[in-house]
């Protein structure tokens, strides 16, 4: 792990605030935790048109805020009260306002896939920015170039360590191969690849429309290989389910998979439970529902320390790239 809870001395800045939204509350008090920062008082409430209020309940003047906010369901919910919670710390006259956003919603509409189509991550970039924001803080993104949709600071951490720590911890490296499940997710892969000193293969999909794919082939040598897939999003869990078929007609021994946000809508986990995947292991980025946290090849890994080493460091201005390099 880059990070080390003894390294962070409380803070690190007597004037840092913790903000939670109501997206994740149970990360944001772990975040809180390993910083040893209580969260910071406030009221988010909905009218009966379900219009959303918010009320800070501590003074923020010239203090360094930060917001804990994942834009997962209900996204507009989310978006929208991240974007309210921004405004009223702006008017408190806080001195900088940082969305940390462990899942940035709408992140998989980084480009105009057609004519007529909008670039919704940009727009949400937008938001955010003219709601008053300073800087910017999430979690692997789905596209890199989403950083550059920013005119503020952002920083793009990954989940990579807690991965490769984890399979370090539970598993023999020896064997193993690293597998993208589609050509997109090659650096993701190698990057993973790179800390476990294992090799890596690639999954050739045809995406046939939204929410589909099928395998076509398998690039690479997986045959009496133990396969662990990488991805940054779970959605339908279509593709993770075909890709851990693929391999196994391509000789695997057994197939897991490690991705990072843990959205599963729809049936998603029932597909996954009854796949031949052995394991999937999520971050808590998104908080898992009740039947994520009920079925017995699902399992969840913490990036509150991550976070938290992140906050601390940004709060003491120095360097978040080294908890990676």
């Amino acid at each position: 792990m880059p990070f080390d809870s003894r390294e962070c001395n409380g803070s690190g800045s007597q004037n840092m605030k913790i903000v939670a939204g109501n997206s994740n509350r149970p990360l944001a008090e772990a975040i809180g935790k390993y910083l040893d920062k209580p969260l910071t008082k406030g009221l988010v409430k909905r009218f009966a048109d379900l219009e959303i209020f918010v009320e800070i309940q501590e003074n923020v003047r010239g203090q360094d805020v930060f917001i804990v906010q994942s834009t997962s369901f209900p996204a507009n919910d989310n978006l929208m009260e991240l974007l309210i919670l921004i405004d009223a710390l702006k008017r408190s006259s806080a001195q900088r306002v940082t969305a940390v956003i462990p899942y940035y919603g709408y992140a998989r509409q980084d480009r105009k896939p057609g004519p007529r189509t909008p670039i919704s991550a940009k727009l949400v970039a937008n938001l955010l920015e003219r709601a008053g924001v300073d800087r910017v803080l999430t979690l692997d993104l789905h596209a890199g170039q989403i950083q550059g949709f920013f005119d503020i600071p952002t920083d793009n951490l990954f989940a990579a360590p807690i991965f490769a720590r984890d399979i370090q911890e539970n598993s023999d490296t020896k064997g193993v191969v690293i597998v993208s499940p589609d050509v997109g997710g090659v650096v993701r892969a190698r990057a993973l690849a790179k800390r476990i000193k294992a090799p890596i293969a690639i999954c050739d999909k045809r995406r046939e429309k939204a929410g589909v794919s099928e395998v076509m082939n398998v690039i690479g040598e997986v045959a009496g290989k133990r396969c662990i897939l990488i991805d940054d999003i779970v959605d339908s869990g279509g593709t993770l389910v075909n890709a851990a078929e693929a391999l196994l007609k391509n000789g695997a021994t057994d197939v897991q998979a490690y991705i990072t946000h843990g959205v599963l809508s729809g049936g998603a986990v029932s597909r996954v439970q009854n796949s031949p995947l052995e394991s999937l292991v999520i971050t808590d980025s998104i908080m898992p529902t009740e039947a994520i946290r009920a079925a017995d090849n699902i399992r969840v890994l913490s990036i509150a320390g991550l976070i938290g080493e992140a906050i601390s460091r940004t709060a003491r201005s120095e360097s978040v790239s080294s908890l990676f390099y």
